[in-house]
């Protein structure tokens, strides 16, 4: 049924619009009828009424004039048939075109999910899974050849790849054990000898141990 409806949906599109505009031109005319039988039915009730203005002035008003005005209520009556009849025609005009707007709308719904499935199934076909693995795969494989060509680039070459790692490291370690004992070989100095030191009048001056002179001398040497 849908599939239906897809296909015929340009013509039934353009038919919607021939129908809502013809029925809008009837609603038109209904309405131009309606005033006019409105301004007769008006028309007929003012002469009805001069009629009677005739009789209460008692102002040769006769039978004829007395028929005239039912007459002219009669012809209102009518006029007031056709005006109700009109009613009904606009109503039922106004029902349709409510009935084709909502299948307008409906079409319009249904025309733009197939739009938007036919784009998603485009969508879908442009980047299938197969597709996609493969992409990945690829990128995969990108990235591992840049990793081996940084590799290469970081590899020494000439002279510098002929040295042998573990050697120059025993060789710093030498470096390293002979600096320690040049340091621990180094002569114990001395700590400056101070000059003759004032001692205030009634305090007898404090000697110095040996023990307290090794420990200045190796306060100053850790100094150095």
């Amino acid at each position: 049924m849908f599939t239906r409806i897809l296909r015929k949906q340009p013509k039934q599109e353009t038919s919607t619009l021939t129908s809502l505009d013809k029925l809008n031109e009837t609603l038109e005319m209904l309405e131009k009828k309606e005033n006019v039988l409105q301004k007769k039915a008006y028309a007929e009730v003012e002469k009805a009424k001069a009629y009677t203005k005739s009789k209460n002035k008692k102002v040769g008003f006769t039978r004829y004039n007395h028929a005239a005005a039912i007459q002219c209520l009669k012809k209102k009556k009518l006029y007031e048939e056709q005006i109700a009849q009109l009613g009904n025609f606009q109503l039922r005009i106004h029902d349709q075109m409510i009935m084709l707007e909502g299948a307008k709308a409906t079409t319009e719904t249904v025309d733009a999910l197939r739009s938007g499935a036919s784009a998603m199934k485009a969508m879908n076909k442009s980047t299938n899974i197969d597709d996609l693995d493969k992409t990945m795969d690829e990128i995969n494989e990108q990235t591992e050849n840049m990793k081996q060509i940084q590799e290469a680039l970081a590899t020494p070459i000439g002279a510098a790849a002929d040295f042998d790692e573990d050697e120059l490291e025993a060789e710093l370690e030498e470096l390293e054990e002979a600096e320690l004992e040049e340091q621990l070989l180094q002569p114990a100095t001395t700590a400056p000898s101070a000059g003759p030191v004032k001692v205030p009048a009634g305090r007898v001056p404090r000697i110095r141990t040996e023990e307290e002179d090794e420990l200045a001398a190796l306060q100053a040497e850790m100094a150095l």
